[in-house]
């Protein structure tokens, strides 16, 4: 049932994607707000909880909506499988930016791609050269198709082969989502003596980094599968370590820097080197929307080795990332088979 419950959820994410703000993400946006104000006293035990709360209670909750329907009839709990999928899941949620920034530099217009790029990260882009345009769309894109698409195939998958449903999906977004709105609350309403404690950030900073350890490698594994894989693997192991630790304390997290490395590689593409410069507050508290490296601190990486990005690198990314997704939907159905016919 897994397998027929991702295809559907991508066919009507293509059709019908949900539109930005929309009222599920903000209600998601809002429960995160309110575990911070109610459960942050500022001590370490109190950001796990506060974690816990925000992140653990809607996964339970999906669970058992899960069970009850089940129970009742088992075409309603697909439905209701669909349905969470759809909403924590697809490519739509990100990738029209990804699309007008490549139509934008197909046409010579730099300047629409630069200021495209900055609506999207909420950086200064106006001084970028067109093959750091390209870069950057490259990293940003890959980490949002790992966060919306691979990362909650893999705790679905895993969740729901062990009878929770699609409880993995609302464990593995919510967990993105509050790490990364916790961290955007901190910079911009510490001020007003309204933002997340540090305690808080790094509690689920750290779940984070647990949470998304093994999908990070499995994604850069697929990445390494239907690319070069040779190349992917050797820049996994030899350039993991020049993309920064995207983590409030040193060194907690460098899922990202894998899955950058291994596609780097994967495509023959350079990855890293000059970040871009913060000119206003990023504000990624907009629903399920992932971001990607921490563009907002201005944090500089050393530069893998490959060609210089090119716009025919986008188009080689976006071969990449369909053809792992034709890759999981495929042991996805092998799975199902099996599990009838066991």
């Amino acid at each position: 049932m897994s397998f027929f419950a991702v295809l559907f959820a991508l066919i009507i994410e293509q059709a019908r994607p949900l539109a930005r703000g929309n009222w599920i993400h903000a209600g998601f946006r809002g429960w995160a707000r309110w575990t911070n104000r109610s459960l942050d006293a500022g001590k370490p035990h109190h950001g796990w909880i506060a974690w816990t709360v925000a992140v653990m209670v809607p996964a339970l909750v999906t669970m058992l909506i899960h069970w009850l329907l089940w129970n009742i009839n088992i075409v309603l709990a697909f439905a209701w499988s669909v349905a969470i999928l759809y909403v924590t899941l697809g490519f739509r949620q990100f990738s029209h930016y990804f699309t007008d920034i490549r139509d934008a530099l197909d046409d010579g217009d730099e300047a629409t791609a630069r200021e495209l790029l900055a609506q999207w990260r909420q950086v200064d882009a106006s001084e970028l050269p067109r093959s750091e345009i390209v870069r950057h769309v490259i990293e940003y894109s890959v980490l949002a198709a790992h966060r919306h698409v691979f990362g909650v195939l893999g705790w679905f998958s895993v969740l729901a082969a062990l009878g929770l449903g699609p409880a993995g999906a609302v464990l593995y977004r919510m967990s993105e989502f509050v790490s990364r709105y916790w961290a955007y609350k901190r910079k911009t309403a510490a001020a007003a003596g309204e933002g997340a404690s540090m305690a808080l950030q790094l509690a689920a900073s750290r779940a984070w980094g647990v949470i998304d350890y093994v999908p990070a490698r499995v994604t850069s594994l697929g990445f390494a599968v239907v690319g070069s894989f040779e190349d992917a693997i050797d820049a996994w192991r030899t350039y993991t370590q020049r993309f920064p630790a995207n983590a409030p304390s040193a060194s907690e997290n460098r899922n990202d820097g894998i899955i950058l490395a291994a596609t780097s590689g994967a495509v023959n593409v350079r990855l890293g080197g000059e970040a871009l410069k913060t000119t206003f507050s990023p504000d990624s508290s907009q629903g399920f929307q992932a971001g990607g490296l921490d563009a907002e601190e201005g944090i500089a990486t050393e530069a893998t080795p490959g060609r210089e990005p090119e716009v025919a690198h986008l188009r080689s990314i976006v071969g990449l990332v369909w053809r792992s997704v034709v890759l999981w939907m495929v042991l996805l159905a092998l799975l199902t088979l099996a599990r009838l016919l066991g």
